[in-house]
């Protein structure tokens, strides 16, 4: 059987938004949302659908506490811890987001 050359597979375009030459060769990283930059595989985390720095971006928008995978939420692309979301985006009125303590029993 004779050995045939090998042909190069046709070239398709990547779905990388970078511009960059290199990046669309080499596949290009994802931009941290809040900062902007790059992200890289050593200081990536993934919460809310996009890929933020661990160290210093993927904390509270509004107090700042460092977040978890599982201990965030997010609203318009922006993530929040817990608390801070339920003051901010939580349900309103009497009795909300004050406590069992401001409930009483009027029997």
């Amino acid at each position: 059987m004779p050995l045939l050359p090998s042909r190069a597979a046709p070239h398709q375009a990547t779905t990388n938004q970078n511009q960059s030459p290199l990046a669309q060769k080499f596949g290009g990283t994802d931009k941290c949302p809040r900062c902007g930059k790059a992200v890289y595989a050593a200081e990536k985390v993934i919460g809310a659908g996009s890929a933020w720095h661990k160290s210093g971006c993927f904390r509270c928008a509004l107090c700042g506490k460092g977040l978890e995978s599982t201990t965030l939420a997010d609203k318009d692309g922006e993530i929040y811890c817990k608390a801070c979301y339920g003051k901010n985006f939580g349900p309103k009125g009497f009795g909300y987001g004050q406590g069992a303590g401001a409930l009483t029993n009027t029997q």
